[in-house]
């Protein structure tokens, strides 16, 4: 089953040029602060609780960003590291990336190794033969294909493991021993869909599998702005009114309002100008429990003005 990516050449020195926005980097440097805070009480949570396979795992979203993170040293990196030190141990992970595009069809990964995809192109050649060798995790795949119940799930074998997924789980388990698995989104389909899916699939939270969508909640990569470094604000308005409003909805678990993008502020034809970084974040809200308040791991702007919003639910 193919998947659609994209190639996105346009980022590819998103990080790595020279500082043109030093009021930025001041404000990256007091979101890293108080995203390592917040992480910090996290881990200090799971104190007296190791980690184990089996026991309940948080629902979350991570907002990607540029490959090059896989291989660069950042607030937002550092970031991971400590969230995934936070989380403990799953029994599997299941990704939804948006990476993963099957218009008709929603798909569920079953291959036992699944392959490091590299679905973009213009990087450095460090970043092309990076791997990341996680193991597959075909009964959960075969467990999840079987929960959803709002539309006909498949399995296929013909996908792995896109940089939407392994770029981000190098930082936070970067042993690659734990199982990894992921699902694919139906390009055809609204909010809703996406979310009821994301219900279907939380009872595998019961069962030690964390859920995790990967996007980005303001992507625009017309928009981005080259060597812009990692800040806590957007470099344009539209950027982070979109992303404001996303923040707002989500301290107020106003899941209606997340379902239908195109209704919460006027910016979002800009910022969401097609909807596949945004329809990972419906698949681990809607597997987060209605009371479950959102935590905010990270937030900052990427070369401008792409959000790097990432949440927590459990």
């Amino acid at each position: 089953m193919p998947g659609v990516s994209e190639n996105i050449s346009d980022t590819t020195a998103m990080i790595s040029s020279p500082d043109r926005r030093k009021l930025l980097t001041g404000g990256s440097m007091a979101a890293a602060l108080a995203a390592l805070s917040t992480l910090a009480d996290l881990a200090h949570a799971q104190q007296g609780r190791p980690a184990k396979a089996g026991k309940r795992m948080p629902s979350i979203f991570v907002g990607h960003g540029s490959p090059m993170n896989a291989i660069q040293d950042n607030a937002f990196t550092r970031q991971l590291s400590q969230w995934g030190q936070s989380l403990g141990r799953p029994a599997a992970i299941l990704s939804v990336s948006a990476h993963w595009l099957t218009p008709g069809q929603t798909a569920v990964g079953i291959d036992d190794k699944p392959k490091t995809i590299h679905d973009f192109g213009g990087f450095p050649d460090q970043l092309q033969q990076m791997q990341y060798p996680a193991p597959g995790a075909p009964a959960f795949a075969r467990q999840a294909a079987a929960l959803v119940k709002s539309a006909p799930a498949s399995t296929s074998d013909e996908w792995g493991l896109d940089h939407g997924t392994w770029t981000v789980l190098r930082h936070m388990y970067p042993r690659a021993d734990i199982p990894v698995f992921q699902l694919s989104i139906d390009y055809a389909q609204q909010g809703k869909y996406h979310y009821a899916i994301g219900q279907e699939l939380a009872a595998l939270r019961e069962k030690g599998v964390l859920i995790m969508g990967s996007g980005n909640v303001v992507h625009n990569l017309r928009a981005t702005e080259r060597g812009v470094p990692m800040g806590v604000m957007a470099s344009k308005p539209w950027a982070q009114s979109f992303d404001n409003a996303v923040r707002d909805a989500l301290a107020a678990r106003d899941d209606n309002a997340l379902m239908n993008p195109l209704g919460m502020d006027a910016s979002v034809r800009m910022a969401v100008p097609t909807p596949d970084h945004y329809w990972p974040l419906l698949y681990a809200l809607g597997a987060a429990g209605k009371t479950e308040k959102t935590i905010t791991t990270f937030e900052g702007f990427q070369s401008g003005t792409l959000s790097m919003r990432c949440l927590q639910w459990g």
